[in-house]
């Protein structure tokens, strides 16, 4: 029996690297995509040895090389099941009036317009064979607006929107769309948003127990393990010491 196929963007680290093992874990052959190709080499030595990994090395908000690499994919890689629009970042944390204009171009062409153009690649595929899940990892900053978060809340109620659209559009063919939207998980995000000063992003996780992108992947497992007729369209996730976008209980000697 053939086996099926699972697409994960940004998946040379985070949840996307955690997602992809689990999803090989299941038994799905693996295409991951990243930026950085040593990465996704590390992947490889942790997937499972009967799984086949197919390892793609670009930027999702290249419109041209999505389209190019995505769109040639070798036969046995075509039909894909499973596509998990990871690939995300948020860039800086200042108030509109002195926002940068390049942090604010990144957070659009990654969150939002990468997330398009791969979609873009591959619905054709899972509307023609009438079957297929698209996963959209968005965020608690989907759902709330906080202080400084500006573009990136922006950027990921543009997602969360799509996503329903997506539901929406999609409805005719079977296809399940489903987005997953995590509060504070510890991952490179925060190195990322405050671009490389360790020990600012190194705050935002301590004083209580934030999530893992191994817990994000474990959802994904659960979601994509129901049965056809069963989609969990919309999830919020938090950390238990987490109630909202901005109120997160933390120790007193944090």
């Amino acid at each position: 029996m053939e086996k099926k196929i699972a697409l994960i963007t940004g998946a040379t680290s985070g949840i996307g690297r955690a997602t992809a093992i689990k999803l090989a874990q299941m038994g799905f052959d693996i295409i991951a995509t990243g930026r950085r190709a040593e990465r996704l080499g590390l992947l490889k030595e942790e997937l499972p040895e009967n799984v086949d990994f197919l390892p793609l090395t670009f930027d999702v908000r290249d419109r041209d090389k999505v389209m190019e690499i995505l769109g040639s994919l070798p036969k046995k890689w075509s039909n894909i099941s499973v596509l998990v629009n990871n690939a995300g970042n948020a860039h800086g944390l200042d108030p509109i009036q002195t926002g940068s204009l390049d942090d604010w171009d990144a957070m659009m062409d990654i969150n939002v317009k990468g997330l398009l153009y791969v979609s873009k690649v591959i619905i054709p595929g899972m509307t023609e064979r009438k079957s297929g899940i698209i996963i959209n990892i968005g965020s608690i900053a989907g759902k709330e607006v906080y202080p400084n978060g500006n573009v990136y809340c922006g950027s990921k109620h543009a997602v969360d929107a799509i996503t329903d659209g997506m539901r929406i559009d999609l409805n005719p063919f079977g296809i399940k769309v489903i987005g997953i939207h995590p509060g504070l998980v510890e991952t490179e995000f925060s190195q990322v948003r405050f671009k490389g000063d360790e020990e600012r992003a190194e705050k935002v996780y301590q004083g209580f127990e934030p999530l893992l992108a191994e817990d994000i992947a474990e959802i994904i497992e659960f979601v994509v393990s129901r049965p056809r007729h069963v989609v969990l369209a919309d999830i919020v996730v938090l950390p238990t010491a987490q109630a909202s976008a901005t109120l997160v209980k933390k120790s007193a000697t944090s």
